[in-house]
């Protein structure tokens, strides 16, 4: 069986991508999850004392609720995205798909990582910031945070770089639409949502790292 160019690995199945460049710099990675974290660890900074909505808050959730209060079956069909099955089944996608191609670690990793950055914000994250919405912590939005891990985690891994572009503004797409219906329905503010995607992006990309670096070590020691 042929070797993949530069992995040691056989060469993957599927469409021939040979011509892509190879995944993103880590420097440039590691540099947008800096830069995602601090955009999280910055907005509770804005929130009043009770944790209520912000400022950016009203001013996004005003419009948001005057046009979708009256239909709210459209909020639902917008928040989609963020569904928890809707995700999963994404993940499972993108894993059947570097398991297609035989790319064993990755398709391992698909799965691994968005789980792992999900609930580390359940578990550390939203009880850090405390802030409480409802019965539940909102800050970071988990469900933004399953979703964007999802998507980070398959931009990181795949080598193609038109397919981590097309990824990248169908994420933006659903992450918008789903942050309209999550916020119509008062399942959070605004600012959770946007928290919750620099929590997803540096999670994703410091798990990637840390789990190439592992990957790095056990081929070396073999």
């Amino acid at each position: 069986m042929i070797a993949a160019p530069g992995t040691g690995e056989p060469a993957a199945r599927g469409p021939d991508l040979s011509h892509d460049p190879a995944p993103p710099d880590q420097a440039v990675a590691l540099g947008a999850a800096a830069v995602a974290g601090t955009v999280t660890a910055t907005i509770p900074l804005t929130f009043p004392p009770d944790g209520g909505p912000t400022p950016l808050d009203q001013r996004v959730e005003d419009p948001i609720s005057a046009a979708l209060d009256s239909r709210p079956w459209i909020a639902e069909v917008l928040a989609l995205p963020s569904n928890t099955w809707v995700v999963i089944s994404l993940m499972l996608a993108g894993a059947a798909w570097f398991g297609w191609q035989h790319r064993w670690w990755c398709a391992t990793a698909m799965v691994v990582v968005p789980e792992v950055a999900a609930g580390l914000n359940t578990w550390a994250l939203k009880p850090f910031w405390g802030r409480p919405l409802h019965d539940y912590l909102a800050y970071p939005s988990g469900h933004t945070v399953h979703l964007v891990a999802v998507a980070t985690t398959f931009v990181v891994l795949i080598e193609s770089t038109r397919a981590r572009l097309v990824i990248a503004c169908c994420t933006v797409a659903a992450w918008i639409c789903a942050a309209v219906g999550m916020i119509a329905l008062d399942y959070h503010h605004a600012t959770d949502i946007i928290g919750g995607a620099g929590a997803a992006i540096a999670l994703s990309v410091l798990l990637c790292a840390a789990g190439g670096q592992v990957r790095q070590r056990m081929a070396g020691a073999d």
